[in-house]
């Protein structure tokens, strides 16, 4: 992995919602002028991580920064803006955080279904950061969450 999940939201940050194609090339140029391959896996580690969310719109998919992100700008991002001739885009928190809350349960589920200890974990905390990002009570999910670790069912 080259770039964190955080600067992966920083670059996104920085036009406030970029389409995948756009984050990927962002990503690209930057990798490039580092001397190294284009990262592959980056942007899903940050959709992973909650550090991105995608939204679904008409116009297509735009992925903003998530309920766990704190945006740090990789080097040589303040040029950008200049590569990728887009402005960016604005979009409302309300539906970035039902897209998150959406992925959030998604995921949860399919922690509990393979009984994965250690995603569980990692969405318990991601819970609470979404919950303070949407204004969401996941108390519920949460819980089931922590049987996982626990070996209970509900």
């Amino acid at each position: 992995m080259m770039f964190t999940p955080d600067e992966v939201a920083g670059v996104v940050d920085l036009f406030g919602a970029l389409s995948r194609p756009e984050l990927e090339t962002a990503l690209s140029e930057l990798a490039y002028r580092r001397g190294a391959e284009p990262p592959e896996s980056d942007v899903d580690a940050a959709l992973a991580a909650f550090a991105l969310v995608g939204v679904d719109r008409g116009d297509g998919r735009l992925l903003v920064p998530g309920p766990t992100a704190f945006p740090e700008l990789p080097d040589g991002a303040e040029d950008l803006p200049h590569i990728l001739e887009t402005d960016g885009r604005t979009l409302d928190r309300e539906p970035a955080a039902a897209a998150a809350l959406a992925r959030f349960r998604e995921a949860a589920v399919q922690a509990a279904r393979c009984e994965d200890e250690a995603r569980a974990a990692e969405l318990v905390d991601v819970s609470y950061d979404l919950e303070a990002w949407g204004a969401h009570d996941l108390s519920g999910l949460r819980a089931r969450l922590d049987a996982v670790g626990e070996g209970t069912n509900y």
